[in-house]
This record gives structure tokens, C-alpha cells and sequence, in this order.
């Protein structure tokens, strides 16, 4: 790829283990747990992220003339559309009518994680533009004759690079909370309306009484006992809700042991023996909640473990927010307020990049109206 002031190459690595981590994690930076070498590592090294499960690595890798690593971006060929959390099957089906075809297509994506952040990691003062790399990922989807390229879950400032260069632009919608500098949980229940403030008191007592002790464990305190046991709870849960396990066994020890204190599990015992989890990675700023699962029924032990107990640790640990990940309106009530995501798609069949680009002409606005409308139903009291 050929820039006005050095001659760049983009290369696609078949394995994350190819680029250095130092090297990778120059670009990608330190905020994110998501996009480092170790977490994107471990989802392969474990068979997670594999040919096997439709997500095989092509890792976008930009170097100067020297071979100089300026940026990298996590990329897969898929060859479906599952475990992104930005639904494009319609698109595919519509290709595929046609007599097109729509897999494999390119994905800039942390895999099976909808987790907001940096796409396209650019080492700092690299002078790469992200609209340039977003132009060499497109070129590399139509030499390799793919359908499209798709960078899901970006920020908002690749979002509008992409855009620039003709990228098709999306807008999803998540749940975070946020820490309005609170000393306790206490302080953050006193931020909301007197109705609510007693729900959430409620549940937290209804969660306590059940006979369940309630510990968070990092890093080194995460034994091979609590994973063999969240291991159980993700395949209850997958055979409940999915119906198909992305995750090996092998994926949760790898991931402690490679981002140490920076993997948080919110467990919960009966006589000593762990019943539900759920587990979290811990950025710069941000909890990030990502799985949980349960072999046992408790009154709100769903939200006691993935909502409120992440609050609990990020008001200790002074973490700017918490995110609960996809979905879920039954968030807003427990302090967690709707935010856009943003994610990008470049199309080569121009009667489907047609088709879509008017779609989501009429879909941006209706999400930006829905999160209104979600915001009108916030459990915080009104102040002044």
C-alpha cells in the first residue's frame, strides 16, 4: 500500500503467534485487554478461535519499508456470521438469493467478545492514518475476492475514518455504567430515585439470603477448581441459550494465566463449592463483563454476580465504567444507560453495498431515536 510519504505493506498473518507480542501490543496499547497479544493468543492457542469454529486468523499486519511493525489490526476470514453480535445475516442471504456469494467474508473483530474499542491498533507516532489502513484492508478483501470486510465494535473516530473513505457505517446499542466518582455502593444507590434505590436493595438482600457466599477472586487466586467449575456453567449456558460451544475448556486457564490480575471472577459457593461465576477482564478505565453461568437457582443471583458485584469492585478499584456486554434493556434499571456502538462495512457487490447503504440510512436514525427513548427510563432521581 503506497502512502505519500513511505512505501507501506500490509500482510495478513495466519497466526497471532507470527507477530512479536511487544511488537503487536505497541500498537494496540495498554487500555484494552481485548486486543492484546495475550488475550487474542489465548483464544487461538486454546483451539477457540480456529478453522473449527468458522473464525481463521488473518491478522492484518502494516510495515514500513524497513519492516518496521505501524500497525495491525485482528482479522478473520469467516466463513459465518456468528459470534460477532452485529447481525449481517440478512445481507448474506439477500448476496446469496442473487446467485453471489457471501462467505468467506473479512472480519476486523475480537472474536466472540462485544467489547467496544480500538479495530485498527496504530503504533503512536506512526504518522498511519486510520482511513489508509481501512483502504488497505478493503483492497486486501477484493484482491483475495472476498464479499466484504466488516470492523465491528470500533470507536467512534476509526468509525468516521472508515466512513470518509466510503465505508458503510452502523450504529448499535449497549449498556454501560458509570462511575460518577462514588465512595461505595451506597453512594451510588443514593444517586437514584427512592423507588428504585429500594429494588435494587431488595434484590441485593433477596441475593444475599439464599444461602451462597459470595467471593471475587483475580489473577493467581483463580485455582484450577473455579475454572473446571465456570467451565460448567458457560456449556449449561451455551446448551440453554446457543446451542453451540465457541469456547474450549482449555480457554479459561490459558486466559488467566497469560493476563494474570487483570481476569476478574465474580463466584458464588455452596459449602464451599462454586454454583455460578462471572467472569471479567479489567482495562485501564473499564470492567468489562463477558460470560456467566449458573448450575443453581437463586432470586437475582443473575444480577448480584454480572451487575452489581462488578459496581462493588470498580467503585474499589476507581474504574472510570463497567460494561455488561450485549443486549439487555433490563439493565437501564440497575444503573446502566444506554451508549452507541459503532461498527463499519465495506461491500464489493455494489447492487448489495446499494442495498445496504439505504438500510442503514433509515436504521442510524431509528437506533439514535430507541436510545433516546431508552434514556427516558433511567432509575436516577432528577437533580435540580
Amino acid at each position: 500500500m503506497p502512502d505519500s510519504q513511505q512505501e507501506l505493506t500490509l500482510r495478513l498473518h495466519p497466526a497471532i503467534a507470527e507477530i512479536p507480542a511487544a511488537e503487536w501490543d505497541a500498537c494496540a496499547g495498554p487500555d484494552n485487554p481485548f486486543t492484546s497479544h495475550a488475550f487474542l493468543s489465548a483464544l487461538e492457542d486454546s483451539g477457540s478461535a480456529s478453522p473449527r469454529t468458522g473464525w481463521l486468523p488473518q491478522h492484518a499486519a502494516l510495515r514500513d519499508a524497513a519492516g518496521r511493525l505501524m500497525a495491525v489490526a485482528p482479522t478473520y476470514a469467516k466463513s459465518h456470521s456468528y459470534g460477532e453480535y452485529v447481525f449481517d445475516h440478512a445481507w448474506a442471504n439477500a448476496l446469496e438469493r442473487a446467485g453471489g456469494r457471501y462467505y468467506p467474508k473479512l472480519q476486523v473483530a475480537v472474536p466472540f467478545s462485544p467489547v467496544p474499542g480500538g479495530r485498527l491498533l496504530v503504533r503512536p507516532g506512526s504518522g498511519i492514518a486510520l482511513a489508509g489502513l481501512g483502504e488497505a484492508l478493503a483492497q486486501a478483501a477484493e484482491q483475495l475476492e472476498l464479499s466484504s470486510a466488516h470492523v465491528t465494535f470500533c470507536t467512534e473516530a476509526e468509525w468516521r475514518a472508515l466512513g470518509e473513505v466510503g465505508w458503510l457505517q452502523r450504529i448499535g446499542t449497549q449498556f454501560h455504567w458509570q462511575n460518577e466518582g462514588y465512595g461505595s455502593f451506597e453512594d451510588f444507590l443514593g444517586a437514584l430515585s427512592s423507588r428504585k434505590r429500594k429494588q435494587l436493595r431488595r434484590e441485593r438482600r433477596d441475593a444475599q439470603a439464599a444461602g451462597l457466599t459470595f467471593r471475587t477472586l483475580q489473577g493467581a487466586a483463580i485455582t484450577p477448581l473455579h475454572w473446571d467449575a465456570f467451565h460448567r456453567f458457560y456449556m449449561d449456558t451455551v446448551d440453554r441459550k446457543w446451542g453451540s460451544a465457541y469456547l474450549t475448556e482449555r480457554f479459561w486457564p490459558l486466559l488467566s494465566e497469560r493476563l494474570g490480575d487483570r481476569v476478574v471472577l465474580m463466584a458464588a459457593e455452596r459449602d464451599g463449592e462454586p454454583v455460578a461465576g462471572a467472569l471479567n477482564l479489567m482495562g485501564r478505565d473499564a470492567l468489562y463483563g463477558r460470560n456467566w453461568g449458573a448450575v443453581v437457582e437463586a432470586p437475582f443471583l443473575h444480577f448480584e454476580l454480572c451487575y452489581y458485584q462488578a459496581i462493588d469492585f470498580a467503585i474499589a478499584q476507581g474504574l472510570k465504567r463497567v460494561e455488561a456486554g450485549a443486549q439487555g434493556q433490563h439493565k437501564i434499571q440497575r444503573g446502566y444507560l444506554p451508549v452507541p456502538t459503532y461498527s463499519a462495512h465495506w461491500i464489493r457487490h455494489r447492487g448489495l453495498r446499494r442495498a445496504v447503504a439505504e438500510f442503514l440510512d433509515a436504521e442510524r436514525p431509528a437506533m439514535i431515536e430507541e436510545m433516546g427513548q431508552l434514556a427516558d427510563a433511567s432509575p436516577f432521581r432528577e437533580v435540580g
